[in-house]
């Protein structure tokens, strides 16, 4: 049986066996990639122009769409390639960093998205408080926290399933390496190391969904005692956003890990995986930005500035 040093590269799965299907596909996820491009730099070129969107909730809102814009480019990128080319080789180390970053993005991302929850929480429950609790400090120390908890996630699980020694060959049945689909080419019960690491994982991200869901709990029963019907609107835009991109990201994930096999299929595989690394990435901008007052001023702003000077 070869095992992993026999391994110099990984098959990727093709999209269609027609050129002009393959071709097809790269111009949709160049569209999609081309769009999350376009909406993250708009929002963090808003954020860093704008003095007045230097507060905590913008400031975390720069971080995740800079995850965001890793995210879509350490997946996408390659997939178009392969389609463009009619390809579906990525090589070993390109495999490996490939899963080392986008562990480590998605893991600093879950991490942002509770410390945002937080943010919102503290902002409506305990608004006197907010300038103690919120200040610059913390905001950078719970940015730098989500990145470095990201990063310790990525290293283990990058150097577990790298040391795995592969028996069913290299053909990966997704678009991008998963480790699930690596997994699957281990030998018998060399991966339950792995699998440890993935149920810990997996055990952080619902602690951290269960403190949103207990947060937004309080924001809700603090808003409905508004007397303010201005104020319930204020703050139900702030907070309805990050609501959305939260559901979004945080249920595909957990879909994903907690689907039966009995369920799995490579469409449904492909179709999961998609909604969990590509299109958040893609819609989080439009979602942020649709009920956001202060970021669509800071926008159309943008856009005449640009317009002035063109």
């Amino acid at each position: 049986m070869p095992n992993i040093s026999s391994v110099s590269e990984f098959l990727l799965m093709a999209f269609a066996e027609t050129q002009e299907l393959q071709l097809l596909h790269f111009a949709l996820f160049l569209g999609i990639y081309l769009a999350a491009l376009l909406g993250n730099g708009l929002i963090l070129t808003s954020i860093a122009c704008d003095h007045r969107l230097h507060t905590p909730m913008y400031f975390f809102l720069l971080n995740l769409a800079l995850l965001d814009l890793g995210c879509i480019s350490t997946t996408v990128p390659k997939a178009m390639a392969n389609s463009l080319w009619d390809t579906r080789a990525i090589s070993y180390h390109g495999c490996a960093a490939q899963v080392f970053l986008f562990i480590f993005l998605s893991g600093a991302e879950v991490f942002l998205l509770t410390a945002m929850a937080y943010d919102r929480y503290v902002a409506i429950c305990k608004p006197l408080h907010y300038g103690s609790l919120l200040g610059s400090r913390a905001c950078a120390t719970m940015a730098a926290a989500a990145w470095g908890s990201g990063f310790l996630n990525a290293v283990l699980h990058t150097a577990a399933t790298f040391s795995l020694p592969l028996c069913q060959g290299n053909a990966v049945e997704q678009f991008f390496c998963e480790i699930p689909q690596i997994l699957k080419l281990s030998c018998s019960d060399s991966y339950l190391r792995e699998i440890g690491f993935i149920v810990f994982s997996f055990c952080l991200g619902l602690g951290c969904f269960v403190f949103i869901v207990v947060s937004y709990v309080q924001i809700f029963r603090a808003v409905l005692r508004m007397p303010s019907e201005q104020g319930r609107h204020k703050a139900f835009s702030t907070c309805l956003p990050h609501l959305a991109v939260v559901s979004l990201y945080l249920s595909t994930i957990m879909f994903a890990g907690l689907k039966p096999p009995s369920i799995s299929s490579l469409y449904l595989d492909f179709v999961v995986a998609f909604l969990y690394s590509v299109l958040p990435p893609a819609v989080n901008p439009l979602i942020y930005s649709m009920r956001n007052q202060e970021l669509k001023h800071s926008l159309k702003k943008l856009f005449q500035l640009s317009s002035r000077i063109n």
